[in-house]
């Protein structure tokens, strides 16, 4: 077993679905999801499909804690980043969802594209949401849990 695995099983997740690109496990009683990427790369109407089935999750429990676990991706992906900045996370917030954890790749040019975009995006955008939010990049799943 994993160091993933092992932290998502002593922390009582369960796991909530299992796709080509994602496993998703809640725990309702902590009010946390974790959204575990499990390929290099995720085409945007799979990345999209994957997040709506997550929204059913989130809609149906008590949820403010989001994990997203992008360690396995290889590519950034623009249209892909804005929709979930855009859409997925102001949907997520109208239901409680407000504390985002994120844990990047270990490449350094991943987690710089992902500043530039993210500034990109705000600037593009001044009617955003982020302050709004409580966004923390974290190392594991473990830290992400704790803070």
């Amino acid at each position: 077993m994993n160091i993933t695995a092992n932290t998502i099983e002593l922390n009582n997740f369960e796991l909530m679905f299992e796709e080509k690109y994602a496993k998703v496990y809640a725990n309702q009683e902590k009010g946390m999801i974790i959204c575990e990427l499990l390929t290099d790369y995720i085409p945007i109407d799979d990345f999209k499909n994957t997040f709506a089935h997550i929204s059913s999750i989130v809609e149906k429990g008590k949820y403010k804690k989001f994990i997203f676990d992008k360690r396995s991706l290889r590519a950034f992906h623009q249209p892909s980043m804005e929709w979930y900045f855009l859409n997925w996370k102001n949907k997520m917030l109208e239901l409680g969802l407000d504390q985002h954890r994120k844990i990047l790749p270990e490449e350094k040019w991943f987690e710089k594209m992902v500043m530039i975009a993210k500034e990109q995006i705000i600037k593009n955008n001044p009617d955003n949401i982020i302050h709004l939010l409580d966004i923390k990049y974290c190392n594991s799943i473990e830290e992400a849990i704790l803070i």
